[in-house]
């Protein structure tokens, strides 16, 4: 065993046009303007955005040189047998301060098929929600492949979502190939796999 200790990351702040002032104002992200911040990216492997050690003597080194250097002594001996240097999850925190895209993302064949990555399940964890918040989770019962067609034509596909009113401490397990959506209201962590692969439908 290495001299390891706990590793603290500095966060990777992502203004986005869905986003907020949440996480500075009620999570202590740091940044300062006005441009809209949707996603704390709290660790991260995805290659351009590795977290980056904030303390002790590894401070400044990124996630893949930790890899490199420590191996399973970073995400054990199995996990590192099969994904090397490369880290498998992706863990975010997300302001959804406006309704974001419908969306759906490949799963593993796919995206290595046409991207060369991985695909990309996700699971979100709802921290905060504003009453009558939606999220959106695949199709409503009986609804099949013509309907979805004409929906996509006309730019009201979401009115074809299974919606669900959620509360803090619900948790949704997002399969790749689930279409799926985040209305506003929410802040959520969200642990998915290290891929930034998305297919927006409307």
């Amino acid at each position: 065993m290495t001299d390891l200790y706990p590793l603290k990351f500095e966060p990777l702040l992502k203004t986005r046009p869905w986003g907020g002032t949440t996480l500075r104002e009620e999570y202590g992200k740091s940044f300062t303007g006005n441009e809209p911040i949707g996603e704390s990216w709290e660790i991260s492997g995805l290659e351009g955005d590795e977290s980056v050690v904030s303390i002790g003597f590894l401070a400044g080194n990124n996630l893949a040189e930790l890899l490199e250097v420590y191996m399973g002594d970073i995400v054990g001996e199995t996990l590192y047998e099969k994904f090397g240097d490369e880290f498998p999850l992706l863990v975010k925190i997300l302001d959804a301060a406006s309704n974001l895209s419908v969306q759906v993302h490949p799963g593993d064949e796919m995206a290595r098929r046409l991207h060369h990555a991985y695909g990309k399940n996700e699971m979100w964890y709802i921290l905060k929600a504003a009453p009558r918040s939606k999220i959106y989770c695949g199709f409503r019962k009986g609804i099949e492949m013509p309907a979805i067609t004409d929906a996509i034509k006309h730019n009201n596909i979401s009115d074809l979502l299974n919606a669900e009113e959620v509360q803090p401490g619900d948790f949704f397990e997002i399969p790749a190939g689930m279409v799926h959506a985040i209305g506003k209201g929410f802040v959520l962590a969200e642990l998915q796999q290290t891929s930034d692969i998305t297919n927006r439908i409307f």
